[in-house]
């Protein structure tokens, strides 16, 4: 299962981590309190629209961008084969995956622009990480030679 609280809250808090800001500063621009906006980057809270697009304002990105940061890492998730499995789907299979083999193991996807990665920690549970591929000397050549 896939909860969007946690893969909201992962883009934010690499968003900040990639200005080197602390949470303080953001929950101050943005007027949210502190351990709110942590709980939401630990994905234990989910923002209201009105609520991320004040924290996206005060980390400098547009809405839309986050939100297509989040489609994409969601959409990439779903397409990598036997990662995430449903007990009501698939219950045998479920069963079979013993915890120490699920935890720690990590799938990696990409489609060029966004890096999935997801660790299993039980059959309903999964963390996703995302990241966006930075394009290699030989794609910025090709680029600029198009």
């Amino acid at each position: 299962m896939i909860l969007l609280r946690r893969v909201i809250g992962d883009a934010l808090r690499a968003r900040r981590q990639g200005q080197q800001r602390t949470l303080r500063e953001v929950s101050t621009a943005a007027n949210v309190s502190l351990g709110y906006l942590s709980e939401i980057e630990r994905g234990h809270k989910e923002p209201s629209s009105e609520l991320l697009a004040a924290i996206c304002d005060a980390l400098g990105a547009r809405l839309s961008e986050l939100l297509r940061e989040v489609s994409d890492t969601v959409a990439l998730a779903e397409q990598m084969p036997e990662v995430l499995v449903s007990m009501q789907d698939e219950p045998a299979k479920a069963a079979a995956v013993p915890k120490s083999a699920s935890r720690g193991v990590r799938q990696v996807t990409s489609d060029g622009k966004v890096a999935v990665s997801v660790r299993q920690d039980s059959p309903l549970r999964a963390t996703l990480r995302s990241s966006r591929v930075r394009p290699t000397e030989r794609d910025r050549d090709v680029v600029c030679a198009a």
